[in-house]
């Protein structure tokens, strides 16, 4: 790699880090925040929120890294514009091919990044997720409660009582578990329970209850029944888990599957390299500003505009698949032809505005 092109590259990975780093930043703490602000951390305990917050980090990183390059790439050449260098660049036979060059080089590797994380990194870090998620939300999380106190919830309307708990805090002694549903409500006891650990996405939370009874009082007609049970399985059910295991199935079996849900998510993954230089490439457009103009801050405004306008449109597009509104072909594709497009037509008309400048 010649000095050039070392010094471009300079002048945009490192914008580059520090915007992906304050991104990465402001998402982390917003994640604490919402986690503690869901009592998560009383649930789950410090460490495991920790956790659960880097594993959110690393799914971000697929939509962070996009949008960090196509910043930087706005901000390190505008600043090269704007300090007359791009001029002495020309001067010396550094044309504006060699830069979208040198900017292409740069954008192809973090592109690779950005696609290995969206097809490797990120289902397994949503299924680690999931797994402790659904450990924080299972009704009775032996985690959740302290021996000898009530725990109610009105939106649920559950009245939960645990008697004595173990040192290890999976194993419940003297339960006492209440819900109210449509037209019956229902009385849960047991003389001992223990919390199984969930460690895979096929296996469902659960928590096992051992000689107890069942109570259930239907009204307004008499139909109370009472159910007695040496041991019982205790399954939570979870609306979001089938939305999980697609997002944590691996890329592999996404492949093989004609699910239109699993084609959008596919779809997605193979996506992300191509959004990261596309992106790259519409970034370099903006730049091509006379020195002498300070539009800097009208720059930044129409590229954010035209971010958000991509991913709004890529949200929709996967909608459409997992829809069936538009079949696998085109897919979501029409969207980076579309971005392919503009593009091409972007940078020929910059470069010809260019040079008639000079």
């Amino acid at each position: 790699m010649k000095i050039i092109e070392k010094y471009i590259t300079r002048e945009l990975l490192f914008p580059f880090f520090t915007v992906l780093s304050i991104l990465v930043g402001l998402f982390v703490s917003f994640s604490i925040a919402r986690l503690l602000a869901s009592a998560v951390t009383e649930t789950l305990g410090m460490v495991a929120m920790l956790q659960l917050v880097m594993l959110k980090a690393i799914i971000a990183l697929e939509v962070l890294i996009p949008i960090s390059f196509y910043v930087s790439v706005i901000y390190g050449l505008s600043r090269m514009n704007r300090d007359q260098e791009m001029n002495i660049l020309r001067s010396v036979g550094f044309s504006d091919y060699h830069i979208l060059f040198t900017v292409l080089m740069i954008a192809i590797p973090v592109g690779i990044i950005s696609g290995v994380l969206s097809l490797y990194a990120r289902p397994w870090a949503y299924a680690e997720t999931y797994i402790l998620d659904a450990q924080a939300e299972v009704e009775l999380n032996a985690n959740r409660f302290q021996a000898g106190r009530f725990y109610g919830s009105e939106k649920s309307g559950r009245v939960i009582f645990v008697q004595a708990k173990d040192n290890s805090g999976t194993r419940m002694e003297e339960v006492f578990h209440f819900v109210k549903k449509e037209g019956i409500s229902e009385i849960v006891v047991a003389k001992k329970a223990f919390q199984q650990q969930q460690i895979s996405l096929e296996q469902r939370p659960h928590t096992e209850l051992f000689d107890g009874y069942i109570y259930r009082l239907a009204y307004p007609k008499d139909e109370d029944s009472v159910i007695q049970y040496e041991k019982m399985t205790y399954f939570i059910e979870n609306e979001q888990s089938k939305w999980h295991r697609r997002k944590a199935a691996p890329t592999r079996m996404l492949w093989e599957s004609e699910r239109t849900q699993d084609i959008a998510e596919l779809q997605w993954r193979l996506s992300r390299p191509i959004a990261t230089i596309l992106l790259a490439l519409i970034a370099v457009s903006f730049t091509r500003l006379s020195p002498r103009q300070n539009k800097s801050d009208k720059t930044f405004l129409i590229a954010a505009i035209v971010f958000a306008i991509y991913y709004n449109l890529s949200g929709l597009a996967q909608t459409w698949v997992e829809q069936g509104v538009v079949g696998a072909m085109p897919g979501i594709w029409w969207l980076y032809l579309l971005l392919f497009i503009i593009a091409g037509l972007l940078l020929p008309g910059s470069r010809q505005k260019l040079f008639r400048r000079q």
